[in-house]
Order: C-alpha cells, then sequence, then structure tokens
C-alpha cells in the first residue's frame, strides 16, 4: 500500500493519481500525466494538472508550463537510478519550480534526506521500512553539509557554502 508523506507527516486525503493505462484518476481525484500528455493538455490551456517525469525526460520541456504546473512526481524505478535527484535539483535552481515536487517508485528510507536536500517535498512510499521509520520520525542523515542545496540553510555558521540541516 502507498502512502504520502511530507516533513510533516503522513498525509490521509492525497487526490494524486497516476494515471496509466488501467488507472484513471475518478471525480475527486487529480490526474499525474506522463510528460507528453501533460504537454499536450497544458498547450490546450489546462492548468492544475501533475506530471510524472521518469529518468530519461527532459525537464527543460516544462519551461513554458512551469506556472499551471500543480505537482511535479519524479520518478525513481530503482534505487540505482538516481537521475530524479537531478531532475528535482534543475526543478528548483533552474527552472525556478516552488510548488511540490513527490517522489515516486522505489523510495528507500535511507535516500529521503538526500532528496529532501534535492527539493523534493512529498514522497509515495511502499517500502516496509520506510513506512516504519516515517511512522517512528526516525530519519538517517547526516547533519553538516559542504555542498549549496535547493533547501535554503538553516545556519550556515561561518562558511557561506555549508549547509546544517
Amino acid at each position: 500500500m502507498t502512502k504520502i508523506w511530507k516533513e510533516t507527516g503522513f498525509v490521509t486525503d492525497d487526490p494524486w493519481v497516476v494515471e496509466t493505462e488501467e488507472t484513471k484518476a475518478g471525480s475527486n481525484e487529480k490526474a499525474i500525466l506522463g510528460l507528453d500528455a501533460f504537454i499536450e493538455k497544458a498547450s490546450s490551456g489546462d492548468s492544475g494538472l501533475g506530471v510524472l517525469i521518469n529518468p530519461a525526460d527532459d525537464v527543460t520541456r516544462l519551461l513554458p508550463f512551469i506556472e499551471q504546473i500543480s505537482l511535479i512526481a519524479v520518478a525513481f524505478p530503482a534505487f540505482n537510478d538516481g537521475r530524479a535527484f537531478s531532475h528535482a535539483s534543475l526543478l528548483r535552481a533552474r527552472l525556478g519550480y516552488g510548488k511540490e515536487i513527490r517522489a515516486v517508485g522505489d523510495v528507500l528510507i535511507d535516500q529521503v534526506p538526500l532528496m529532501l536536500r534535492c527539493g523534493i517535498d512529498s514522497f509515495a512510499v511502499t517500502n516496509e521500512t520506510a513506512l516504519k521509520r516515517l511512522s517512528e520520525g526516525r530519519l538517517p542523515g547526516i547533519d553538516n553539509h559542504y555542498q549549496p542545496t535547493a533547501r535554503p540553510s538553516a545556519d550556515a555558521k561561518s562558511y557561506s557554502w555549508r549547509r546544517v540541516s
């Protein structure tokens, strides 16, 4: 079972559905479309839609529609495919996307802190270990970081490039 998690906790009434051939959004749900289907609908003026970015997709294709997008889901099809980290960073830093970015697919507990640093702010979690640790409020991680990040620094100390979680 998939549960949606944000830093504030689990979300109980999330309306978003990733549409596939078998699954379509219902009347009280919102659609997350593949990139090509999203661009087709957004070009006709539709707004309030979500878009699914797969690892091989070019996120810069979203630039003309960035204000119309309500949610961007970045796909992690396997734990060893990290292209969605780059997609999230590009969306935040270069394209200026300020709304929700959701990780979908193989979301593991060890990667959640890194996903947060890249600008991902919600997670579709199915992994049992991740669900258990998130429900307990136990996130792994390192407190001090030396790279800039999509998230603002809480306290940069005396170095402009140091980030503290």
